[in-house]
């Protein structure tokens, strides 16, 4: 047989319609498992069962399981996706749903129109209940928190509500975020004229995280707040004080201190090094106290001494401020002695630790990945309960790497990563003997591990509401 007889044999020359229910993304079936196995949908329901005014229509139940698969998916970012979706009866199957209860587009524009802003504060008080449930099944003996502001662009977008300059010389929204390793655990949605330390948003996010780390997991663990220099406030440090947590923020320099540092001698400094040859910095640590503040605090300046295998000129050194608490004598000191945590009062373990703050705003690029920054909805408030599920379907999106996708997709993997790996795969389900089943190719199932995947599911960590 001739090479273009055997090609043949293989070629298409027919296109039909099938009956059968297939679906191109088999793999959003593992996380609607996932939300059934951990028991979240019910806590919602209890939540947010007021939204609902009557009884016609899609429950809340079946609201919220479309919005966090819609969001897990990321296929398409537009609500008119709702409409494809709910003519697709392989997607409803695939997350667990009739084909008759599937949202239009208008359905959920209604149900976000109808969320006031207040039911903000229910959504964070689950994010934080998600909180606590992680770190109960992590146990960790020190929590290092991180604070910032989030520059949403939505520059390009049609007028919005709340979306003004920001000080990233976009239109946009800039919501306050508190995030724990690569969770986002706390947020304000905000509009953008609000700067970081707007008001006392930080100092009651803080508070209301300590009391809850303290009252739901563990009294005496050690707790590090780390912030750039946009949260340099007396006020913040002194609360932060009071509640008996470490800080690490970030100083501006202003006239006094540059010229204190520019007549330190060149003895006053130390060297610090880090993990590579070219990582070489020289810092200097003082006693600080602003004409406002009540008290002196820890002051550490450090620069880098090469560029590229290359040392810098005195002049040409860009440097960097911090005040801290550590090592103060304060309550932190003896938790974290007691916790075998001493070494991070010492200066090198703190720049380290202040280093560490480009892997804590990973965090954001990737919920950006995961999401979208552009909100759809004219009105703030609506615009609010989107943001609110986009993080709710974030944090789910980071424990179900952790609790079901780890052995096949590393837990540093980004959302776009995942989404490529794991749910974009062919499945066709069939109902036969009262059973629904899904079925893959035999290579999707030795590949993924695609059962064991499914098993992990039903074996994940009970939420527990306490």
């Amino acid at each position: 047989m001739s090479r273009n007889n055997h090609n043949k044999a293989h070629i298409v020359k027919k296109v039909e319609a099938t009956n059968e229910t297939l679906t191109s993304r088999a793999g959003i079936n593992l996380f609607t498992r996932y939300l059934h196995a951990i028991q979240i949908i019910p806590l919602i329901e209890l939540l947010f069962g007021r939204v609902r005014k009557n009884s016609k229509g899609a429950s809340i139940v079946e609201l919220f399981t479309q919005i966090l698969c819609w969001h897990f998916d990321g296929t398409c970012r537009h609500l008119s996706s709702f409409d494809t979706l709910a003519k697709d009866p392989g997607y409803a199957a695939s997350i667990e749903m009739d084909h008759k209860h599937m949202v239009s587009s208008h359905a959920i524009k209604r149900f976000f129109n109808s969320i006031p802003l207040r039911f903000s504060s229910m959504f964070r008080m689950l994010l934080m209940r998600l909180f606590v449930w992680r770190l109960n099944i992590s146990k960790p003996e020190l929590i290092i928190l991180n604070i910032d502001a989030m520059v949403m662009d939505n520059n390009d977008a049609p007028k919005r509500e709340g979306v003004e300059p920001t000080y990233k010389k976009v239109c946009g929204f800039a919501p306050l975020q508190m995030t724990w390793g690569r969770f986002i655990i706390d947020a304000i949605f905000r509009s953008g004229k609000k700067h970081s330390n707007h008001g006392n948003d930080t100092a009651k996010m803080i508070h209301r995280a300590v009391k809850l780390i303290r009252s739901k997991y563990c009294q005496d663990v050690p707790i590090i707040v780390r912030m750039d220099s946009g949260y340099c406030d007396q006020k913040l440090f002194a609360e932060m004080e009071r509640l008996q947590i470490g800080y690490i923020c970030g100083g501006r320099f202003l006239p006094d201190v540059k010229s204190y540092i520019s007549s330190l001698p060149q003895k006053a400094f130390d060297r610090h090094y880090g993990k590579t040859e070219e990582d070489i910095w020289e810092y200097c640590e003082f006693g600080d106290h602003r004409s406002t503040w009540k008290r002196f605090r820890r002051a550490i300046f450090w620069r880098p001494l090469l560029e590229e295998k290359r040392f810098l000129l005195p002049g040409a050194r860009p440097g960097t401020m911090i005040y801290t608490n550590l090592g103060m004598g304060q309550a932190i000191d003896e938790q974290l002695k007691k916790s075998g945590y001493e070494y991070l009062t010492k200066s090198e373990e703190i720049i380290s630790s202040y280093h560490q703050r480009g892997t804590d705003e990973l965090v954001h690029r990737c919920l950006k990945d995961f999401g979208f920054e552009q909100l759809p909805f004219k009105n703030f408030a609506p615009n609010a309960a989107m943001y609110y599920t986009m993080l709710l379907g974030f944090f789910l999106f980071e424990t179900f790497k952790e609790d079901v996708s780890n052995p096949v997709v590393s837990i540093s993997a980004t959302p776009t990563t995942l989404r490529r790996k794991l749910v974009d795969i062919a499945g066709k389900i069939v109902r036969t003997a009262k059973q629904v089943k899904l079925k893959v190719s035999v290579a999707v199932m030795e590949a993924l591990n695609f059962k064991e995947l499914w098993e992990r599911c039903a074996k994940a960590p009970l939420l527990l509401w306490t």
